[in-house]
């Protein structure tokens, strides 16, 4: 056995929530997190809605967010999805936000594999007043929005970006499909709360225009899509995302592709550090030896996932 090898016990991302719940409840909760792939008007639409109350509940309880962090950062998890999803080879995307206004940035990353994870660059949101509408966009302030694509063999990721407009997630993702890649498209990011600021349902739709599709269809469809419920209310009231589709689409002839679970997960882990402390300066390695704190903590931004390292285990890492 080679002299000075660290031995780590795998500690992989750890999910915070706690909800009294027998392990076939949770189950059940965990399950109804889907994605559906969907047709509509025999293929000139296509589109994406998502159930996905667990998986804010579980992001909102890794990081301690409240109402409003939950809302943004929540959205951008639910857009993140949806990217993803529409990726043609398997590879991830990575939202992202960098803004003028008091939240300050965010970034998320979501994979064809239907996990997400990422973090709000300010959490919690500094507020200099309370809010009096649900008009986040003053919240945002000038900025833009980027997109990195990767997939399939790709040695290097495909950037977009687009200013924000809207400050309204839903509104400047349709934004950037409409600039980057010319293709109408609709969003509805859903998060409904109950008195004490918890989620009780998430839920999202998107449709896009295909190639060839009518154009007066096109100008019908858009107006439909304006007085859609959110999925977020409609699932609160137990309507299922095959209902949902069936109740308010079904003039478009809805015609369900496949689905598959979606999770919030990060596939961080104590091992994952390790090169990092590895790779600190000399100076830097030293004066952790020497002052620590013991047990050095680092947490993982995107999950805040907590990892601690005991002295002696900071002694053979750092050489």
């Amino acid at each position: 056995m080679p002299r000075g090898t660290v031995f780590l016990i795998l500690e992989p991302m750890v999910k915070k929530l706690k909800i009294d719940e027998t392990v076939k409840e949770q189950y059940i909760a965990r399950h109804r997190d889907r994605i559906f792939s969907f047709l509509l008007g025999k293929g000139e639409f296509r589109g994406k809605i998502i159930h996905a109350t667990r998986l804010i509940q579980e992001m909102k309880a890794n990081h301690g967010t409240g109402p409003l962090e939950t809302l943004v950062l929540g959205r951008a998890y639910l857009g993140a999805l949806i990217l993803a999803s529409n990726l043609k080879q398997e590879g991830r995307i990575m939202l992202s936000i960098e803004c003028g206004g008091p939240i300050g940035g965010l970034s998320v990353e979501a994979d064809t594999h239907g996990t997400v994870r990422g973090y709000l660059k300010e959490n919690p949101i500094p507020l200099e007043k309370p809010l009096e509408s649900l008009d986040l966009s003053p919240l945002f302030g000038p900025g833009f929005l980027s997109v990195s694509r990767i997939e399939g063999n790709m040695k290097q990721p495909h950037v977009s970006q687009v200013m924000l407009q809207y400050g309204n997630l839903g509104q400047d993702l349709a934004s950037y499909y409409l600039e980057s890649e010319q293709i109408p498209s609709f969003f509805n990011l859903s998060i409904k709360f109950d008195e004490r600021g918890e989620v009780v349902s998430a839920g999202a739709l998107f449709v896009q225009v295909m190639p060839g599709a009518d154009g007066e269809r096109i100008d019908v469809l858009q107006e439909d899509m304006l007085g859609l419920p959110s999925p977020g209310q409609r699932f609160l009231e137990g309507i299922t995302p095959e209902q949902y589709l069936q109740n308010y689409l079904r003039a478009y002839d809805p015609e369900i592709l496949d689905s598959k679970p979606v999770e919030f997960f990060c596939p961080c882990s104590r091992e994952y550090y390790v090169p990092y402390l590895k790779g600190l300066k000399r100076e830097d390695r030293e004066d952790i030896r020497r002052n620590g704190p013991f047990p050095l903590e680092i947490c993982c931004h995107n999950c805040n996932t907590p990892y601690h390292f005991e002295k002696g285990e900071l002694e053979k890492i750092l050489g």
